[in-house]
Order: structure tokens, then C-alpha cells, then sequence
């Protein structure tokens, strides 16, 4: 057994020594310097090697394809820590061109960061409404009433209902978002590839052999919760939210192959289907050559603006949100907390 741990240790040794040296390279360098500079290289490096190091499933991926989802998340100065959870690499098996590459995918904490520089932003929430919590939610109104259990451990342990998002503007335009558990269901089950709603129900009763188990590695069934806020989230800003330069890009590019040019291959993937602690899993599938087009504000209703750059989110009046630091190298993520634990999870929808 040691021997085989020895192996396995040099056999990463000699992979993650392989992705170093093409960051080395002369023609690389000079890629990393147009994005990062040169006083930033050795750190943006060093992200990389690290993410690298903790997904297994990317020693598989072309250099080329981890390299160029590094270069988008640096444009948009978000880390690809797995602990921050801001983005990832995700590794996708191209089968049309017969090679995996790693996928850039937006991290919801990577989400709620751009939501907040753009300066529009006051108040950013979403989370799951348990069972006896819920009065009633208007929709016409866009109204909620509930009565939140106040025992953290108890509310955790009581079963969840529905899920409630919101935002506010510093002007004071508000949007509100509620979802049944059973819509939530129904959309996971029609929109991601590697959930069933049946299976989770045989899952949940206990109906699973344990030599199955295994078939069941999707976030939706390990944290339904947690993908289901990520979606509420993902559907509020989306449709009805602010969209800064950068959120558009990282919206546009998220679940998508980069190119050397740092625009989006898009997979034939739904991104429901990513966790946001990407786990060893290759997603295999095939990539459309060109980028879906960005839809019009008068076809969505998503109003498209300039970042404020003069204008800083009251950091008092954030519910639920953290507002990242300016220094870079300590970029922290933002944080939000509804009582679960808290994962890395990808903001999907």
C-alpha cells in the first residue's frame, strides 16, 4: 500500500511538474504578462498550480484550456481558491475533438463579488423557507410573510418547503423571487443532466442499494438545498438584476471552454449539473463552435449598465453579503449564511 501511495504521489508529482513548466514557457509568459503583468505573474501562477493540485479530475485537461479559464477569472479578479469559491475549473471530455478541457465556472460567491463592485447593489440575499416558516407570499406584490424558526440547529433540521431571493438597488428598486420546493424539483429534473427527481425520491427513502451509490455524486442529490439557492440566485439577477460589464462577461462564459482570445465556447452542458466544489467528475459532451449570442434587454427585461466606479456599496446596509477588500492579494470571498453548512458551492440555475 505504501508503494502504491509513492507511486500515485509521483505520478501527481510529475503532472503538476508538466503544467508548471508549460506556464514557463516564453510564449505563456508573455499571455500571463498581457492579462496579469509581470509583478503578478508568480501569484497568478501559483493559483493555478494550486486549484490544480486539489481537483485530480484536471490532470486530464489540455494546459491551454486551464490556462485561459485562468486568464478570464484574473480579467475579472476573482480567485479560483477552491476555499473562496469564486470560480472554478471544471473538466469537460470534449468528445468531438477528442480531449478534456477544463470549463470555467462562476462560483456564486464569485456572483455575489461582482454584484457588489458594481456599486448598484444594497441589499443581496437568498435562502431556504423550512416547513411552518411560510404565512404567505404574494406574487403580484412580490410580498413574503414568515416566521422564521429561531433555533439555528432546529431550523437546519426542519424540512424545507420553498426558496425565497431578493435584492434591493441603492435607489430602492426591489425584486423579489419565491419558489415551491416541488417547482425547484421540477426544474433540477427537467434542466440537469445528472439529477433525477424519482432517483432522489428512492434516494431519500432509502431505496438505494449501497453498491449504487455512487451513480448519486451530484450536488443535487448531496446538498439540494444549496443547488437550489445557487438557481434562485442565478434566476433573480439574471433576469431582473443590474448586469455590469464584468457579470455579463462572467455569465456569458460560465460552463464554457475559453479561447486564447477569452471568449466562450459554450458546452452542451446544462451548469445545473456542476457542483461548486467540483468534485473528480468528467463531464463529457461536445462544445458549439460559436458563442451563444447575448440576448437584448427588451427580449429579457435585464437592464445592462457601466460599472459606478465612483460609487461603494454600504457596507451596514448589506444583508447577508461581504463586500471583497480592494487589495487583491487578499481577496477575500463574499459571504452569505443560512444556517447550513457552509460549501463551496457553484452558482448554477
Amino acid at each position: 500500500m505504501a508503494v502504491q501511495n509513492n507511486l500515485v504521489k509521483k505520478a501527481t508529482g510529475q503532472q503538476a511538474l508538466s503544467l508548471t513548466a508549460y506556464l514557463q514557457g516564453d510564449a505563456v509568459k508573455k499571455q500571463i504578462n498581457q492579462v496579469v503583468g509581470g509583478k503578478n505573474g508568480a501569484r497568478f501562477i501559483s493559483s493555478i498550480i494550486s486549484a490544480y493540485q486539489a481537483t485530480p479530475a484536471l490532470r486530464e485537461c489540455t494546459n491551454g484550456s486551464i490556462l485561459n479559464a485562468a486568464l478570464l477569472g484574473e480579467a475579472l479578479n476573482l480567485s479560483p481558491s477552491p476555499q473562496l469559491g469564486q470560480y472554478y475549473f471544471v473538466p469537460f471530455k470534449n468528445n468531438k475533438k477528442g480531449v478534456t478541457e477544463a470549463t470555467f465556472q462562476l462560483g456564486y460567491k464569485g456572483l455575489v463579488q461582482l454584484a457588489v463592485r458594481s456599486g448598484y447593489y444594497r441589499k443581496l440575499n437568498a435562502l431556504a423557507i423550512k416547513e411552518g416558516e411560510l404565512i404567505r407570499y404574494d406574487p403580484l406584490e412580490e410580498e413574503i410573510e414568515v416566521n422564521l424558526i429561531e433555533d439555528e440547529y432546529e431550523r437546519e433540521q426542519a424540512p424545507t418547503i420553498g426558496y425565497y431571493a431578493m435584492f434591493e438597488y441603492e435607489n430602492g428598486f426591489r425584486k423579489t423571487l419565491y419558489w415551491s420546493k416541488a417547482k425547484m424539483m421540477a426544474h433540477a429534473d427537467q434542466y440537469s443532466q445528472a439529477f433525477s427527481a424519482k432517483a432522489f425520491e428512492k434516494l431519500q427513502a432509502g431505496e438505494i442499494p449501497e453498491k449504487d451509490m455512487w451513480k448519486f455524486s451530484s450536488f443535487w442529490y448531496k446538498d439540494f438545498d444549496g443547488m437550489a439557492i445557487k438557481t434562485m440566485l442565478r434566476q433573480i439577477i439574471s433576469k431582473w438584476g443590474v448586469m455590469s460589464i464584468d457579470l455579463q462577461k462572467a455569465s456569458a462564459s460560465d460552463g464554457a471552454i475559453i479561447r486564447d482570445d477569452l471568449t466562450a465556447d459554450v458546452v452542451d452542458v446544462a451548469v445545473d449539473d456542476v457542483p461548486d466544489q467540483a468534485d473528480n467528475a468528467v463531464v463529457e459532451g461536445e462544445y458549439k463552435e460559436a458563442p451563444s449570442p447575448a440576448p437584448s434587454p427588451a427580449s429579457t427585461g435585464t437592464v445592462q449598465a457601466e460599472p459606478r466606479q465612483d460609487a461603494q456599496p454600504k457596507v451596514q446596509d448589506l444583508v447577508k453579503v461581504m463586500a471583497p477588500p480592494e487589495d487583491k492579494s487578499q481577496n477575500l470571498p463574499g459571504q452569505m449564511f443560512w444556517g447550513d453548512d457552509e460549501l463551496s458551492k457553484a452558482f448554477l440555475g
